[in-house]
């Protein structure tokens, strides 16, 4: 049992490895392979007319602001997305650029921010994973005392396995949640720049 609980101590100590030597030092607590980028660049995507007119006025406009909570849910497949933003646009007659102006203004305003929340989050839980490895370290050294005492106290060698073998798994467990997580940013990024362009062509 405690040779299986410290080899499955190892391993976690081994994932947690990568995060405690961040690839960049400005970030030294982005656990991904991606590197990080704060915030999507306008002029990434968006080469349509300039949006300083426009700034938060989207919020202002129900039925705008109404769509682009659907657009940027992620639910929404980014098919039907595009079709939505064709549909609203070419209802717009005279006002189809100012309209189609607001509409993206709002959609780079949510994206960008639901985006920070995620990575705010993953930096989080990264912080968390390194106070993790941290104790299972510790606890795995307390371990490996206890199995060469004498005389050795099987109680404490017990819990002390039964705990570490618990902490093991929640952070792996967290470990999965977070490479999953980590692709969340570059979907966001995508989604924004296909919906740009979609916008764009239907201004044309």
């Amino acid at each position: 049992m405690t040779v299986r609980v410290l080899a499955m101590a190892a391993l976690a100590l081994a994932v947690a490895s990568p995060a405690a030597h961040a690839a960049d030092p400005r970030y030294p607590d982005w656990p991904c392979t991606q590197a990080k980028v704060p915030e999507i660049s306008l002029a990434a995507v968006w080469a349509g007319p300039p949006l300083d007119d426009v700034q938060n006025k989207w919020k202002d406009d129900a039925k705008i602001s109404a769509l682009v909570a659907k657009l940027s849910a992620r639910k929404t497949p980014l098919d039907e997305a595009e079709k939505s933003v064709k549909e609203f646009l070419a209802g717009s007659a005279a006002d189809k650029t100012a309209n189609a102006k607001l509409l993206f203004a709002g959609l780079f305003d949510t994206l960008n921010a639901q985006r920070s929340q995620v990575m705010s989050g993953l930096e989080r839980v990264s912080r968390k994973q390194r106070e993790a490895a941290d104790k299972i370290r510790e606890d795995t050294l307390a371990l490996q005392a206890l199995q060469g005492a004498t005389p050795r106290d099987e109680a404490k060698v017990e819990a002390l396995s039964n705990e570490l073998v618990w902490k093991t798994r929640i952070f792996e467990d967290r470990h999965k949640v977070v490479r999953f997580v980590c692709e969340v940013p570059t979907t966001i990024d995508q989604r924004l720049f296909a919906l740009g362009r979609v916008i764009q062509q239907e201004m044309e």
